[in-house]
Formats: C-alpha cells, sequence, structure tokens
C-alpha cells in the first residue's frame, strides 16, 4: 500500500534492528521514517518534524515507562500526531487515552500493517478537518 501524499511516522526503539527493519518497509511504502534509539531524541525528534504517527517502544531508554508514556501522549495530543506503544506491559496511564498497544513480542507483518493503517486513518482525520 502506498499512501500519500507523503506521511511520516517517527519509530522510537532501543533496537537498531527493529528501527532498520521498520525504517525500510515503512519506506518501501511510501513513508517517510524518522528514527531514534532514545526517548529524549524522540520527542525532539516529534516537536521538530510532527509526524503523522509515533511507534514508541516505552523501554527504549530503559527509564519508567509510565513516564515516557506521558511525556510522548502529551507531546502526540500537542500535534495531533497518533500513538503506537510497544512493549512487555502496558502503562496503567495509556488505558485512559486513544492511544493504541502492541505486546512485545510481535511479528514485524501485522505490526507494518497496523501502522499504514493508523497513518491512513490520521490522513483521513486530517481531510475531514480541512
Amino acid at each position: 500500500m502506498i499512501l500519500g501524499p507523503k506521511r511520516s511516522v517517527l519509530v522510537v526503539d532501543r533496537s537498531e534492528e527493529t528501527r532498520e527493519v521498520l525504517r525500510t518497509a515503512l519506506e518501501r511504502r511510501g513513508l517517510r521514517t524518522l528514527a531514534a534509539s532514545r526517548a529524549r531524541r524522540g520527542l525532539e525528534l516529534a516537536r521538530q518534524h510532527r509526524p503523522d504517527l509515533i511507534v514508541l517502544d516505552i523501554e527504549s531508554e530503559g527509564t519508567n515507562s509510565e513516564e515516557t508514556y506521558a511525556r510522548f501522549a502529551r507531546q502526540s495530543l500537542k500535534n495531533g500526531t497518533a500513538l503506537l506503544m510497544l512493549g512487555h506491559l502496558r502503562p496503567s496511564e495509556a488505558s485512559l487515552g486513544g492511544e493504541e498497544f502492541i505486546a512485545k513480542p510481535y511479528h514485524f507483518g501485522p505490526l507494518i500493517r497496523r501502522i499504514e493503517e493508523l497513518v491512513e486513518a490520521t490522513g483521513q482525520t486530517l481531510a475531514r478537518c480541512a
């Protein structure tokens, strides 16, 4: 599936392999992909580039997952960005928002399809608001 106009996804994950697999797959599908290995850098990129979707490994920095979630949730609300979290345990606060969560271990195929769906839904929401 090729999405247009050029949509963007920010992947924040400590695993270089995960970042590269997602970057390659998403760019083949026409998505601009940004990547960060640490939450702090991910927040900087989110502020600068305002991606359509943030894919966040909530354990990406080895910090408190609740704190990491809260920072990205605030940023995604501010930017109107969708948030897809990956992790072993879902932060309890996540149930309060509309964020998506995929538990580890996951398979890349279904994860990539879900990313495409979320980006496309974000684009449709933006078109309705315009």
